[in-house]
């Protein structure tokens, strides 16, 4: 098991990013890496709250962790701070031994200077049948997701 640490600078206020980690349906836009779609299929965003998510792979060419194309996690929020830090613990659906163990993500926000929110996401536990590469691209992916996501709504609100 190792761990892996992502930073993004968002160009929104605190209070905006951390709706979008506590909101299903801004999970299901944002916290998917490329070439994936994702479906929400439980979120309860209270401490202790469960969560289930499905993330399959466009093409037919992806090897899923828990189905041949898709990726199934499912959770708890063990830590909710408002406007400051999400603590999710994590587990694959997997048979897979090498996959399996349960993660912890915990997603810190900052203020940043000169404006809008740094985002911290720590990924600690995490299997080493998923190697480092992979989990630290997907989360600059939904990293990024998350940014577009979060100015767009700033934006034009």
């Amino acid at each position: 098991m190792y761990s892996t640490r992502v930073t993004r600078h968002v160009n929104a206020p605190r209070p905006a990013v951390y709706r979008a980690l506590v909101d299903a349906e801004a999970i299901a836009q944002w916290r998917v890496p490329d070439g994936m779609r994702s479906r929400v299929h439980e979120f309860d965003a209270r401490e202790g709250g469960r969560f289930r998510v499905s993330l399959t792979y466009d093409t037919p060419t992806g090897t899923g962790k828990s189905a041949a194309h898709t990726d199934t996690y499912h959770g708890h929020f063990a830590r909710l701070v408002p406007d400051e830090q999400v603590v999710e613990v994590i587990e694959f659906e997997t048979g897979n031994p090498g996959l399996r163990g349960r993660m912890t993500m915990t997603t810190a926000l900052t203020d940043a200077e000169g404006g809008g929110t740094d985002v911290l996401v720590l990924h600690e536990g995490v299997p080493d049948g998923v190697p480092a590469s992979d989990n630290e691209a997907g989360t600059r992916m939904a990293l990024a997701n998350l940014a577009r996501l979060v100015e767009r709504r700033a934006s034009a609100g």
